[in-house]
């Protein structure tokens, strides 16, 4: 029979990193580490990698002058970052929708993957992508918002409300919206459903 880990030694969810980084800012270092790449690799698919570097430093920047706000009941802190990172790329709109147009005229992805990968993806999913990316671009912000969080940052629709600040029928209703245009735009394909 194992014994139970003393409670010091056990993972502190991130409400509780928050909580202690009140006292001890190093400890806030612990929800970077945690979420870093996943806001990172988010970032980068919208608006390319260089923005992706700054915008991410500037999420964590931004929480940690924030963390005093935090509501200390949502134990997952993962949608509060997200939702940070989202009104900071809010301000580079123009930038992404840029990014997405070229990206839909090369099909060239910002995001490097090891060369196998990258030879046999992308001679299969060049046009795909550049279809995906023209549809992306002639969505509204908020769909994309809501579409994006939702397919690249695996969001719930209760975490993507939460995020967003609003409620989670206007999550459900820009959902739906932008499923139908992309789906539209792809030839009647779901470009956020399960691919085995």
């Amino acid at each position: 029979m194992t014994q139970p880990q003393p409670v010091e030694t056990l993972e502190a969810d991130d409400a509780e990193l928050i909580r202690r980084s009140h006292d001890d800012p190093e400890q806030f270092a612990g929800l970077f580490d945690r979420y870093i790449q996943q806001i990172h690799r988010y970032v980068a698919r919208r608006l390319g990698t260089q923005a992706a570097d700054d915008i991410a430093a500037e999420t964590f920047l931004t929480a940690f002058r924030r963390r005093a706000s935090y509501d200390l009941t949502q134990r997952l802190a993962r949608p509060w970052l997200y939702g940070i990172a989202t009104t900071l790329m809010a301000r580079h709109r123009r930038g992404e929708e840029r990014f997405l147009r070229a990206l839909s005229r090369t099909g060239v992805d910002p995001l490097p993957e090891p060369m196998a990968d990258a030879v046999v993806g992308r001679v299969a999913a060049q046009e795909e992508d550049r279809r995906l990316a023209g549809a992306l671009a002639g969505l509204s912000q908020g769909d994309r918002d809501v579409l994006l969080l939702v397919a690249w940052g695996d969001l719930t629709y209760e975490e993507v409300a939460w995020a967003l600040g609003v409620p989670i029928g206007t999550v459900r209703s820009r959902l739906h919206r932008a499923r139908k245009k992309a789906r539209a735009a792809l030839g009647g394909d779901d470009p956020t459903r399960e691919v085995s």
